[in-house]
């Protein structure tokens, strides 16, 4: 029995995980517990407990790599409850107007933006669902076709860099997490580009689905759209390059662009409820057909500051919390793993891996599909932390021959993994965008509506995550440079 304590130490966490209670606390909770029944039985002693303060202040608090993480947050809140994500919107409605399903079209276009400047994604779904339904479902877009397009756009930061997940895989496996956004950027526009494929080709086929936008709404002539671009569009982009470009093209560390990207979506911030007042706010009038009187006349000075420090408080609030709740995570998660490996888990799944005889193939068929199976229960941070620690001494003892170096396989696994985590967000019955966008989605869009319009978009994940598997020059090529 003391031989399956790892067993029923999993067993426990993955019952208790549905009780509802903080994943800190029951991470922390199962790790002390069993740390207690391994005393009693002889397999760890009390002792050992008296390092997990070293190992949590070494391992968490001084890791430079998860520094980045506070500062990545923070830039997606500032994005968020600035306007300039509504703005961006606005604007990309309006260029791809003449396209079919072209507000779908700029749905996805804004999430793979929003993805390249935040990896939140509850924050993103919200945020486009409230930004872009009720204009959809006024366009008599189909629900299915809204919904599922915003839940999977939404889901798009989870991989395209800056991602907060490949920054805490990057911690847990050990490398570059530089490398590791570099590999991340292809395979996350694949994924963009399915979506926009499959947009274009539906409602080419049936127009109903996505009827256009009409010829009065929105800025006429060149000018107009040329000044909206420059306010709404061109700015998130230059945010975009000066975080990823200073990264890939090693002017900075992850760590030193997150500062600068929240240096930047503060002074956009700053610029568009300050400085500019309706900043990008030459789009508003898409979402209302009321025309440019519909928007709001510019408040005093005083005001505008007043309104910006609000602004500013509420992001740190919501940093705050965010923060405490993911290395609160971190905390628990690091007892959990330094308990299960105490009492001999490395070894008991090493053991049943080899038993299996599985080889490098079949085991990165039982990972890829132990992630897909955990994800329509749990969240991505809560698989992250509980699978790589227990598969992360066997992945280097993966050989897949001629298909890729040895050197390469762990920055693949983590992409494909990574990828696989999309599905987390989707799938149900515990797809988190989809309970994110039905609190706040008109009364009118019901949940089975939501199930069915993320099917076709789920199938493009896997489709995607097969792509890469069999071809792992789209993820590798990128950091071939680095890698050889």
């Amino acid at each position: 029995m003391a031989d399956l304590l790892p067993v029923f130490m999993f067993g426990a966490l993955a019952l208790l995980l549905f009780t509802g209670y903080p994943v800190a606390w029951v991470l922390g909770g199962v790790g002390l517990v069993f740390g207690l029944i391994g005393i009693a039985a002889g397999e760890f002693m009390f002792i050992q407990f008296s390092t997990l303060p070293s190992r949590i202040y070494g391992g968490i608090m001084e890791s430079l790599i998860l520094t980045a993480v506070p500062t990545f947050v923070f830039m997606g809140m500032m994005l968020e409850k600035s306007g300039v994500a509504r703005d961006l919107l606005n604007c990309l409605t309006v260029l791809l107007r003449r396209v079919p399903g072209g507000l779908a079209l700029s749905v996805t276009v804004m999430g793979t933006v929003l993805a390249a400047t935040t990896g939140i994604i509850g924050a993103s779904v919200v945020m486009m669902t409230l930004l872009a339904l009720p204009v959809m479902m006024e366009r008599n877009y189909s629900p299915e076709l809204a919904t599922g397009t915003i839940a999977s756009s939404g889901c798009l930061g989870i991989l395209i860099p800056p991602s907060i997940m490949l920054v805490i895989m990057a911690d847990l496996l050990s490398r570059s997490v530089g490398t590791l956004f570099m590999a991340a950027v292809m395979p996350g526009l694949l994924l963009a580009g399915l979506y926009a494929v499959y947009i274009i080709v539906r409602c080419t086929l049936n127009p109903s689905l996505a009827p256009p936008l009409p010829d009065h709404i929105g800025p006429r002539g060149a000018l107009p759209v040329a000044k909206m671009v420059l306010r709404s569009f061109i700015p998130p982009v230059i945010l975009i390059v000066l975080v990823l470009g200073s990264i890939i093209f090693g002017f900075a560390t992850p760590t030193e662009a997150a500062g600068v990207g929240a240096l930047g979506a503060t002074l956009l911030a700053f610029l568009n409820l300050v400085v500019l007042p309706g900043f990008g706010a030459h789009g508003v009038e898409i979402a209302t057909e009321a025309g440019p009187a519909a928007t709001a006349a510019p408040a005093s000075t005083g005001q505008r500051l007043r309104a910006f420090r609000k602004t500013f408080g509420e992001v740190m609030d919501k940093t705050v919390m965010t923060n405490a709740m993911i290395f609160g995570i971190f905390v628990g998660a690091t007892l959990f793993s330094y308990i299960f490996r105490a009492l001999g888990g490395d070894e008991l799944i090493i053991g049943f891996v080899d038993a299996l005889g599985l080889g490098s193939w079949g085991l990165l068929i039982l990972i890829l599909g132990l992630v897909f199976v955990l994800g329509f229960f749990f969240d991505w941070i809560e698989i992250t932390l509980i699978v790589l620690p227990v598969f992360a001494p066997i992945i280097g003892q993966m050989d897949f021959g001629d298909h890729l170096p040895a050197r390469d396989i762990t920055y693949w696994l983590a992409i494909l993994i990574a990828m696989n985590l999309q599905t987390s967000f989707l799938t149900p019955p515990f797809g988190f965008a989809l309970f994110f966008l039905k609190a706040v989605a008109p009364p009118g869009v019901k949940l089975q509506q939501i199930y069915r319009g993320i099917i076709p978009f789920v199938a493009l994940q896997l489709i995607a995550l097969a792509l890469v598997v069999a071809f792992p020059q789209i993820a590798l090529w990128l950091p071939r440079g680095i890698l050889d």
